[in-house]
């Protein structure tokens, strides 16, 4: 008789064929046992294969890289929004490559990005603004302190 555990090995081994590195099934069956909670709001990762094609130079991508990671955009996100390697993606942030500068242009975009969310706060009035602020000055704390 047939187990649960035997369809989920033979659905990750026919998608193996596809070129999606799944090997004896682990992924998949990591994914079905833990469904997403609720209180994620981010969007599903789309699958392998369906990325963009990057016409960014090598410099253009350090800095494309920086920006989204100030931006806390996870790193399969960026390789599928912008097509760039996730290896490289995943080295920089690792601090393999890179290792003085790209922290240096994270520090920058992560400023920017304060300074950006302070502006946009000013729209706001009274004890509305003065929380907002208080909470964007602990983000920034929480990330500068990494």
């Amino acid at each position: 008789m047939a187990t649960a555990s035997d369809a989920e090995d033979a659905a990750a081994n026919a998608l193996s064929g596809f070129g999606l590195g799944i090997a004896g099934g682990s992924c998949y069956n990591s994914a079905m046992k833990n469904p997403p909670t609720l209180t994620d709001s981010r969007t599903p990762s789309p699958p392998y294969g369906y990325s963009r094609q990057c016409n960014y130079s090598r410099e253009q991508q350090i800095h494309i890289v920086a920006e989204f990671h100030a931006h806390k955009i996870r790193p399969s996100r960026i390789a599928y929004r912008v097509g760039i390697d996730i290896a490289f993606i995943e080295a920089l942030i690792a601090g393999e490559l890179e290792e003085e500068r790209f922290p240096r242009l994270v520090a920058q975009y992560r400023r920017q990005r304060y300074q950006q969310r302070m502006q946009s706060s000013n729209s706001h009035n009274g004890v509305t603004r003065f929380e907002l602020q208080q909470r964007i000055e602990r983000d920034f704390q929480s990330e500068t302190d990494l």
